[in-house]
């Protein structure tokens, strides 16, 4: 069976990896745009499906797995920072509280689509405005959801994470790997 990751995240590609040997890489090029009436709990599930629809429609015999991760604080969406300001911004908003990792994951094949949410809450540390400036010139807080990557530097950040880390990393790969047995993919 041919897999396809709709996806050019690095970090979902390594852990794609852990289900399955080969699989092709091709993104969704998608209006990642979410409608008002879709809820900050339910938008990456939206964007996963729309993501991972886009691509079966090229390519109707292969699995397509989509999925997009979002940041969820005070039910605010923060998504991929424009800038180091609005990096800043988002981290100031974490800092000392609790917030949601929501991955959303759809699996498309021959016409049956199968999807899910997966939620992890992250706790961080009161963050000091040093810690902050390390952090933002270290880049990695760029094309990152909520302006960090669990798996780098901000992993210092994190006091407590109830759930599965590779959800916050960026595929909940456990429960994908249940949902497709259940289903008989």
């Amino acid at each position: 069976m041919k897999v396809i990751l709709a996806s050019a995240s690095p970090r979902r590609k390594e852990l794609l990896k852990i289900l399955f040997d080969e699989f092709d890489i091709i993104p969704a090029d998608v209006d990642e745009n979410i409608p008002e009436d879709i809820s900050a709990e339910n938008a990456a599930e939206y964007l996963a499906k729309k993501k991972a629809n886009f691509i079966a429609e090229k390519y109707p015999e292969a699995l397509i797995i989509g999925s997009d991760t979002t940041v969820v604080i005070d039910g605010e969406i923060l998504g991929k920072p424009a800038d180091k300001a609005d990096a800043k911004n988002m981290l100031l908003k974490l800092s000392g509280k609790t917030h949601k990792v929501i991955t959303g994951v759809s699996a498309v094949y021959r016409g049956e689509e199968l999807s899910f949410s997966e939620i992890t809450e992250v706790v961080f540390y009161e963050l000091s405005n040093a810690e902050i400036e390390t952090y933002l010139n270290s880049d990695e807080w760029c094309d990152k959801a909520g302006a960090y990557g669990i798996q780098g530097k901000a992993g210092l950040f994190a006091e407590k994470i109830i759930g599965d880390y590779n959800n916050v990393v960026g595929l909940p790969v456990s429960r994908l790997n249940r949902k497709l047995k259940e289903s008989g993919i």
